[in-house]
């Protein structure tokens, strides 16, 4: 059976990477998403054993929420709608994701601060303050973050951005992938440099990081079974909190609101919307019918 419909044009509609990549460090360069060439530093094993410890780290001087707050499970039940679509395998081919969740490990915690942002470190471990929380309107704006979040651990970003850095790279290597074994500024340095929106010493990387982001988490929320016309809604309220008009979010800080964003995002939608109509109609072969 041959799919009625192309989700390969469909999905990569992405902008152009920018500029040359340095060589590899643990694993040779591969397809990223969309087929790009993509300099990782970590193996999908390692990339699991570094989220681990890097959340543990983090939670430990956090706040917490309990497991069976409202808050929690208001994030549980969103990030397990996202991260049931990434098990749709046509989805994640397509992307050149195939094998990016296999590896993960979910876990989704909600912390106690008024910080407008939200974070998932690689593997799978997801972070949300309840600053965010009182932000958003409703559970489809919360999923845009999310999967925007998600995004990019399916991405790689965080290994790709090690990869990009050698200096952090030589840093873990030498501790074995061992936090305590850093000092405190060589781990701080480091848990920044593994949270999503970390700044690249290239802007261009950044920014391709960022729409990438963008892209991948709008097919996510939509196939997860939420609406992508509140991401429009969201973002724009960004584009206002960064000209002043409102209390500026941390969120922002990391991800950049531009019009550029929307407009991509007015772009993508549609095709999103539409991949997803066909996927439920069964017009989507999977890999074995081919």
């Amino acid at each position: 059976m041959i799919s009625r419909l192309n989700l390969t044009a469909i999905l990569l509609t992405s902008v152009a990477l920018v500029g040359c990549v340095p060589a590899p460090i643990d694993e040779p360069a591969g397809e990223g998403p969309g087929g790009r060439p993509q300099p990782l530093a970590l193996t999908p094993e390692r990339e699991l054993e570094v989220g681990r410890e890097a959340y543990r780290e983090i939670l430990s001087d956090a706040d917490v929420l309990p497991e069976d707050s409202p808050e929690t499970d208001r994030v549980r039940c969103v990030c397990e709608r996202i991260a049931g679509a990434t098990r749709i395998e046509p989805l994640m081919r397509e992307i050149h994701l195939r094998d990016a969740a296999q590896d993960f490990e979910w876990e989704f915690n909600v912390i106690r601060s008024d910080r407008v942002n939200a974070f998932c470190l690689p593997a799978g471990k997801v972070g949300v303050y309840t600053g965010l929380l009182d932000f958003v309107r409703d559970d489809d704006e919360l999923a845009t973050v999310l999967g925007h979040e998600i995004a990019h651990a399916l991405a790689h970003h965080a290994s790709e951005r090690l990869a990009l850095n050698p200096g952090e790279s030589e840093n873990l290597r030498a501790s074995a992938g061992r936090l305590d074994r850093l000092t405190g500024p060589q781990r701080k340095s480091l848990l920044n440099m593994l949270s999503p929106g970390a700044t690249l010493d290239s802007l261009a990387y950044n920014r391709f990081q960022e729409s990438e982001a963008d892209h991948i988490g709008v097919f996510l929320m939509t196939f997860a079974g939420f609406n992508p016309e509140e991401a429009l809604g969201f973002w724009d309220r960004m584009r206002l909190a960064s000209s002043g008009s409102l209390r500026l979010p941390e969120i922002l800080s990391d991800h950049p609101a531009d019009g550029r964003r929307i407009a991509q995002l007015r772009q993508w939608i549609p095709l999103a919307e539409g991949a997803q109509r066909a996927f439920d109609r069964g017009e989507v072969a999977g890999a074995g019918e081919r």
